[in-house]
């Protein structure tokens, strides 16, 4: 059997609801500590400049292993 990590970071996913991530992350023995929301750019070209504009925003928990009881 593979020893788990203390800290794993779980991303939502496409198609996945926060909710549906809290469950896989319950599942795979951890427990959510800190959620982190960051901003997905992309580069556009506009007159000649190229822009960077945000388009979406990524969510990450951070998860803990929980304690054996």
């Amino acid at each position: 059997m593979s020893k788990k990590r203390k800290k794993l970071r779980f991303e939502v996913g496409e198609a996945e609801s926060i909710t549906q991530c809290l469950e896989r992350m319950d599942k795979e023995g951890y427990r959510p500590t800190r959620r982190m929301e960051e901003p997905v750019f992309q580069e556009v070209a506009k007159n000649g400049k190229i822009e960077v504009v945000p388009v979406s925003q990524k969510i990450v928990f951070e998860g803990i292993l929980k304690e054996e009881e």
